[in-house]
């Protein structure tokens, strides 16, 4: 088992991964359509934007998250 300690860093890794494979899949989708290069092009376009993906999460979450805490309610 991952510390508890790394929630934070491992959230945002499982999540930019996620997000980013299913943005630049669609994206690569529309730019090129199906063709025999598309799984190809759309690997190359997740493994160069998810570290990007992971670093903006993992930068910004903490920022969100104040964010979101303002703009809720507390349940009672």
């Amino acid at each position: 088992m991952i510390s508890a300690r790394y929630a934070n860093a491992l959230f945002a890794l499982i999540m930019s991964g996620l997000m980013s494979c299913v943005v630049t899949g669609i994206a690569t989708l529309k730019a090129i359509g199906f063709s025999p290069s598309t799984l190809g092009d759309w690997m190359a376009s997740w493994a160069f934007c998810w570290p990007i993906a992971f670093t903006v999460i993992l930068t910004l979450g903490p920022f969100v998250k104040r964010l979101i805490a303002r703009l809720v309610r507390p349940e009672a």
